[in-house]
């Protein structure tokens, strides 16, 4: 095993990461944006009315996605756990 192939696992392991998690984080953003505008319109300004629809949101979007992120997962650790083989050898 060389620095090339270190490189190349913490390099899939970091886009596996960003991939799993974009959908989550942006729903949290965009879900935040809105209700900050609605606060900002409303001149309502409780820190804590926007934690209840950020956490509704993201728990749909794990619903919607789950299955995807899993079969992703899976698949990323089945190849993983194909190249240990080549590693040891």
């Amino acid at each position: 095993m060389n620095i090339g192939d270190v490189t190349a696992l913490v390099g899939g392991a970091v886009w596996q990461i960003l991939i799993l998690s974009a959908p989550i984080l942006l729903t949290a953003l965009v879900v935040g944006l809105v209700i900050a505008v609605i606060q900002a319109t409303t001149s309502i300004q409780e820190q804590t009315l926007s934690f209840v629809p950020k956490i509704a949101a993201i728990m749909l979007v794990l619903a919607l996605l789950a299955g995807w992120m899993f079969s992703t997962l899976g698949e990323y650790t089945v190849n993983l756990f194909s190249r240990i083989s080549g590693i040891t050898g």
